[in-house]
């Protein structure tokens, strides 16, 4: 009887071969299961176990894939890929199909993903981060398609041939059907090498595999599970490189702004007391570790809590302050005609600028109808101004956006050049694109503005 290669629970396993026998690239992959009585290994090592067994002349029953080809999967609307499109598939089709694509926030990612699902014609899984992005990718995929799109989350759970899902939903479905798709795509793949958001594609058997980030940097253990489940960083193009063409033209600007002086000598005495409590007990931030233990003593030590207290407040005066108030409304009255996202580092200070100018605020609390409708009215011009907390960091499709302020945020490099990306898309009649980022003087935030300025979209 021949050997046979299935699909279980987002595993393969392969039987009817005794160790011995098993070639010897396998062995670390097919790790022996004495529950069942045979060998099993991660749904992602399939197309390398396939390879392997065939190298070796190992004749076996493939029951795991439940995918074939789909022979008619055309685009049914041409168009003509831009140069470093071509580039970036031409790159990922030389490595086997495998791959991260690095390009710029509105430089066609989608499209390099339609070209590959085009060429490859096999059932495929697109992986998004935002319920947005789910439905923004189902109705890109069904126009260019033709055809009925798949989908998983929020509240949808229909699985076609092509098929958008939330990292979230595919967690959650991925040991079901992970047998069912030649093709798997990550869009904002940076989110994929997460503790459980990897299961994704760690139980899918897809042998093909695409990711899309404008900022697929990560920290190396993570960086490693990431090329791990999609391959390498097969193609590089930076914001700079498309200014102009592709890309609006853009300038960003980095403005001061001095706190008045009552929230100046209030931040002064709340960071004093919060950074003598940091010397006083030897705490280094530069260590991930340290915050959990500056949470531990501020609960234990007597006036720990006025310590976290002071923290809070010092990071809201710097974050949010009056005179940064004032300075973005200059700023929206400066660009009165024109659409301008405002990003803030926090949900209150958000809603706060809501309240005040009676501005669409759009948070994780946001309802999606809600959500919907504040995007739908922002996109027709009737709502001009729309502020946001970190939701639409990623997955907010405005191109006739010219104008973003950064009242606050994290040293997030990521972040930065995410936020960046929101208003580069171009529109007719749109001339150039400014980014402002507020930064109180003489506060921490010149040093998280120093460090979240660490990419060649600014330093060029």
């Amino acid at each position: 009887m021949k050997p046979i290669l299935a699909f279980e629970f987002g595993t393969v396993i392969f039987s009817g071969l005794r160790a011995s026998e098993l070639p010897p690239a396998l062995v670390s992959y097919l790790r022996y299961d004495p529950r069942t009585m045979n060998f099993r290994a991660r749904g992602c090592d399939y197309a390398f176990i396939v390879a392997e067994l065939q190298k070796n002349g190992v004749i076996f029953e493939d029951k795991a894939r439940k995918f074939a080809p789909l022979d008619e999967l055309t685009p049914a609307v041409k168009f003509v890929p831009r140069t470093h499109q071509n580039s970036a598939f031409n790159a990922w089709k030389a490595n086997a199909s495998r791959g991260i694509a690095a390009l710029p926030t509105g430089s066609g990612k989608t499209m390099l993903a339609i070209m590959a699902t085009a060429y490859l014609k096999c059932p495929t899984i697109f992986l998004v981060p935002t319920l947005d992005l789910l439905g923004q990718w189902a109705e890109v995929l069904g126009h260019y398609f033709n055809c009925e799109i798949g989908m998983l989350g929020g509240g949808e759970r229909s699985i076609r041939e092509l098929t958008v899902s939330t990292y979230d939903s595919a967690v959650l479905n991925m040991e079901f059907i992970g047998d069912r798709f030649g093709f798997l795509v990550a869009d904002e793949c940076h989110h994929l090498p997460g503790p459980e958001t990897r299961l994704a594609g760690a139980m899918a058997i897809a042998p093909y595999r695409l990711g899309l980030s404008a900022t697929p940097e990560l920290p190396d253990d993570r960086a490693a599970v990431l090329e791990d489940l999609l391959g390498p960083i097969v193609c590089r193009v930076e914001i700079g490189e498309l200014a102009g063409t592709v890309l609006s033209p853009y300038h960003t600007v980095s403005m001061p702004v001095k706190l008045d002086p009552d929230e100046a000598e209030a931040y002064e005495f709340n960071r004093k007391k919060y950074t003598d409590f940091l010397a006083a007990n030897r705490l280094n931030f530069h260590y991930k570790s340290e915050w959990g233990r500056f949470l531990g003593l501020c609960a234990r030590l007597p006036g720990g809590r006025d310590v976290f207290r002071a923290f809070i407040e010092q990071r809201r005066i710097a974050r949010g302050g009056e005179a940064k108030i004032r300075a973005v409304w200059n700023l929206v009255t400066r660009h009165a005609a024109e659409r301008i996202i405002i990003f803030t580092a926090d949900n209150a200070t958000a809603y706060d600028l809501g309240r005040r100018f009676f501005w669409p605020v759009i948070t994780h609390h946001t309802r999606p109808q809600e959500r919907k409708e504040f995007l739908g009215f922002f996109r027709e011009g009737k709502y001009l101004v729309l502020v946001t907390s970190k939701v639409l960091n990623e997955g907010v499709d405005v191109p006739s956006v010219a104008v973003g302020i950064v009242l606050s945020g994290s040293a997030s490099v990521r972040e930065h050049v995410q936020r960046l990306g929101r208003i580069l898309r171009p529109a007719p009649g749109k001339e150039q694109a400014v980014l402002y980022e507020l930064v109180s003087a003489g506060t921490s935030e010149e040093s998280v503005s120093a460090r979240r300025r660490e990419h060649k979209a600014y330093s060029e």
